[in-house]
């Protein structure tokens, strides 16, 4: 089977983008990490499917690098919605569907390959620190961590060891290293499905300014910068609630291919 892809990222969290709408393509897990794996395959944190939807403008599956279908992917999210822009399914502002719901997306400007995208979040509800860690769902589960140099962290073997314990239940958490510095938030992730350290991560991005909202009471929006570049997280809180959550960030077309498998 020859499968046509798209190839895009956001701030360096990369995707595998294949339009499904007039095609079936198996999501094999085996198939699906081939097709992530760095050095048999295309390469990518993930890969998404663009389906169609009977009440809106298209639907979104995720999965992760090891070929498991995952729940929402935030910077895929992004992703998705300057690939269907690119398509001609939407212009500057769609709802689409995914696993944890609906979302909307505004194309915000765009220029050549890359645009700025923002999208609407899944309300979170609170939670409280316990020391210097928070736990948050934004779509995906997230530990954020206080992490005082955060660029020294060896966030493999680090993240390795918080990712599948006991208190995450049977599907385990990101684990997001966090600190403060002048200029916003510095962040590092390791992504669960994965199981390394991503440039980026949208969710795991939400998760943190929420966190730090709570931590130090930082008002919306709040910047975060990451090895693959800056993302700003909208928010309004509500007591210990969050709502209108959106995350804005660019989205980039890298390139376009065909592959057989």
């Amino acid at each position: 089977m020859r499968i046509l892809f798209d190839k895009y990222h956001g701030t360096g969290n990369d995707f595998i983008m294949v339009d499904i709408r007039n095609h079936a393509i198996s999501d094999d897990p085996d198939i699906i990490a081939y097709l992530c794996h760095r050095r048999f395959g295309v390469g990518a944190d993930g890969l998404i499917f663009l389906d169609n939807s009977a009440e809106h403008d298209f639907s979104m599956r995720y999965f992760n690098a090891d070929g498991h279908e995952a729940s929402m992917c935030g910077n895929g999210g992004r992703c998705i919605a300057a690939f269907a822009s690119s398509l001609g399914i939407i212009q500057n502002t769609s709802v689409f569907e995914a696993a944890d719901g609906l979302h909307t997306a505004e194309i915000m400007s765009a220029d050549g390959p890359s645009a700025m995208v923002k999208l609407k979040m899944a309300d979170v509800r609170g939670s409280e620190w316990s020391g210097d860690e928070i736990f948050l769902d934004t779509g995906s589960p997230h530990l954020v961590k206080y992490s005082p140099g955060v660029k020294n962290i060896d966030v493999l073997n680090e993240g390795r060891k918080i990712r599948m314990q006991k208190r995450f239940g049977p599907g385990g958490t990101n684990v997001n290293f966090v600190e403060e510095n002048p200029s916003g938030l510095y962040i590092r992730t390791y992504e669960r499905g994965v199981e390394e350290e991503t440039y980026s991560c949208g969710t795991g991005a939400t998760a943190a300014a929420l966190a730090w909202s709570v931590r130090n009471n930082i008002s919306s929006p709040v910047k975060l910068n990451s090895p693959g570049g800056s993302l700003l997280v909208h928010f309004k809180r509500e007591g210990p609630d969050f709502t209108n959550i959106y995350l804005e960030g660019p989205a980039k077309h890298v390139y376009s291919g065909e592959i057989e498998i």
